[in-house]
């Protein structure tokens, strides 16, 4: 097993990259932190204000669902300026040369498609916060337009197309991981010969059966959190520090993020 961590643990992490031919990113909440977004865990984090409200609650309740788009809402105002930033780049540049074959993410901000990776390699357990769908007839609605009929007449949204209940696209609690998302990140996993978890504290299952699984496999594990995570111990090499700190060597020497992509 090899431990390092500062400047000692990202020489070794750029060996691990240059030595590896198919490498998957797994990303959790930490990775955005720098562009604004705090993560669940944090103390004053906004996304402990209020009790969940369970995926069988807001199907069988209108005045949960209103509520639910009411926080959504608000959530939105406070992070609508959130941008990608340097750790979302770097792995986007891992992608567009192919090294990175996929983006495993736990997180719902579509951060990682707004740093030019392409939405196919994009692979998202929680969902994604950027749209609204139909839970019938799985039709995607622009959350903008969900936006102005709900605040036009304070009721929960329905389909136009089919009359279904219309909720944000991420994960609620209860609510079952999407079987495609969960199938792709398996089959990314079991494929890999490099897995590179970021900013996640690994605690939250299912998701973080995938780095184990990739260890049991005998996959090199790089863990990169700014605190410890109960799988360190398991790592072939663990970085505490800020994550995009880290990862700009790979925007140094591999080349920044295309102008389009940031812009």
């Amino acid at each position: 097993m090899i431990r390092y961590s500062g400047s000692n643990g990202i020489a070794q992490l750029e060996e691990f990259l240059g030595m590896s031919r198919s490498v998957v990113g797994f990303t959790g909440a930490g990775i955005s932190t720098e562009s604004g977004i705090p993560d669940f865990r944090s103390p004053d984090s906004p996304w402990k204000r209020g009790t969940p409200i369970p995926f069988d609650l807001f199907l069988r309740s209108e005045e949960a669902r209103r509520e639910a788009w009411r926080r959504k809402f608000a959530l939105d105002d406070l992070y609508r300026g959130a941008k990608p930033n340097r750790g979302h780049a770097a792995l986007s540049t891992l992608v567009a040369g192919g090294r990175m074959s996929a983006i495993i993410t736990q997180n719902i901000d579509g951060l990682h498609q707004a740093s030019g990776v392409k939405p196919e390699k994009v692979i998202e357990l929680h969902g994604n916060g950027t749209y609204a769908i139909c839970l019938s007839c799985e039709l995607r609605h622009d959350l903008a337009r969900v936006r102005m009929l709900f605040e036009e007449t304070g009721a929960a949204p329905r389909c136009a197309a089919c009359g279904g209940i219309v909720k944000s696209g991420t994960i609620s609690f209860g609510q079952a991981l999407p079987e495609s998302a969960m199938r792709r990140a398996r089959e990314r996993t079991e494929a890999c010969d490099l897995f590179l978890a970021v900013g996640s504290s690994l605690v939250v299952y299912p998701a973080a059966a995938f780095p184990a699984l990739a260890k049991h496999r005998g996959v090199r594990l790089v863990i990169l959190n700014r605190e410890p995570t109960e799988l360190d111990s398991i790592a072939d090499l663990v970085i505490h520090g800020e994550i995009g700190d880290v990862l700009s060597f790979i925007l140094e020497r591999r080349g920044p993020m295309p102008k389009s992509s940031i812009e």
